[in-house]
C-alpha cells in the first residue's frame, strides 16, 4: 500500500479569517487524540448537475486537516464501491500541509475530482453545530446544496485541490495564501535555525508535488515571497488558468 503520510514535523498555516476558528468549537471526529475541528468527509446529494454535468452527488471535505486526516479520505473513497465521486473542498482553521498533498497524491491516484465550495445540508437548517456534526459523521448521503460564493481557498486547499484530475474554483471564491509556520506535535519547542532549515525544505517539497500534480511552482513562490509575518497574498482570478490551478 502506497504510504501518503510522512511522520515527523508537521507544517501548519495560519487562519485566514477570524470566522474560520468557528470549526474549533466543533466536536472531535476521532479519537481523544484528534483535535476539534478536524476535517470530515460524507456524501451529499443535490439537483442535477449541482457538483458539474451530469454530476448530483460529491464527497464533502470540511474542516480542518489533521495528522490523521487521510485515512477517513481513504475510508469514504473505499466505501464508494468503484464509484468516482469529487470531492467538494471546503478547509476551516490551522491545517497542516504534508498531510493536505498526501489527500491531493490520494486523489490523483484514485483518479478524483476536486472542487472548492461550502456544502450546506438541508437537515442542518435550525440546528446546532454539533447537532449537525452528529448528522454528518456518519458519512451520509445527506441532502444538499453548494455554496460557491466567498470561499477561501488557503494553501492547504490549495495542496488538495492541485491533486484533482479536473480541478475547479466558482467565481466569487478566494485563492488566499498565508505563511507557513513549522509544528512539531510531538517536540513543540523548535529552534528558529532548525525552524529556517525546515521551512526551506517543505517549500522545496511542495514545490516539487505541484510541478507533479500540473501546478506552476509559481503559485507557490509567490507565496513564500508575498505572505508570512500576519500578511497574505490573494491570488486573482485571473491567474488560476495560466498557474493550472483550474482544470478546462
Amino acid at each position: 500500500m502506497v504510504s501518503y503520510f510522512r511522520q515527523g514535523i508537521l507544517l501548519g498555516v495560519a487562519l485566514l479569517a477570524a470566522g474560520l476558528v468557528q470549526a474549533q468549537t466543533r466536536p472531535p471526529v476521532g479519537g481523544v487524540n484528534s483535535a476539534p475541528g478536524a476535517m470530515i468527509f460524507y456524501v451529499a446529494h443535490g439537483a442535477p448537475d449541482t457538483c458539474g454535468p451530469g454530476c448530483s452527488d460529491w464527497i464533502a471535505a470540511e474542516g480542518a486537516v489533521q495528522w490523521d486526516t487521510y485515512k477517513r479520505l481513504l475510508a469514504i473513497l473505499d466505501r464508494q464501491n468503484g464509484r468516482k465521486l469529487p470531492v467538494v473542498i471546503n478547509i476551516k482553521g490551522e491545517s497542516n500541509l504534508n498531510v493536505a498533498s498526501s489527500l491531493g497524491r490520494i486523489l490523483r491516484d484514485r483518479g478524483i475530482d476536486a472542487a472548492v465550495a461550502a456544502t450546506e445540508v438541508e437537515a442542518c437548517t435550525g440546528k446546532s453545530d454539533e447537532e449537525c456534526f452528529a448528522l454528518k459523521r456518519p458519512g451520509g448521503p445527506l441532502d444538499a446544496k453548494e455554496k460557491l460564493t466567498g470561499i477561501a481557498c488557503d494553501l492547504a486547499c490549495v495542496l488538495v485541490l492541485s491533486g484533482g484530475v479536473h480541478r475547479s474554483l466558482p467565481a466569487g471564491s478566494r485563492v488566499v495564501l498565508s505563511g507557513m509556520a513549522i509544528h512539531n506535535r510531538l517536540a513543540p519547542n523548535v529552534s528558529a535555525e532548525h525552524r529556517e532549515s525546515l521551512t526551506s525544505i517543505f517549500t522545496d517539497q511542495f514545490r516539487r508535488y505541484l510541478g507533479e500534480m500540473g501546478i506552476d511552482h509559481e503559485l507557490l513562490d509567490v507565496a513564500v515571497s508575498n505572505a508570512g509575518g500576519g500578511r497574505y497574498v490573494e491570488i486573482p482570478a485571473s491567474e488560476w488558468g495560466r498557474l493550472h490551478l483550474v482544470t478546462q
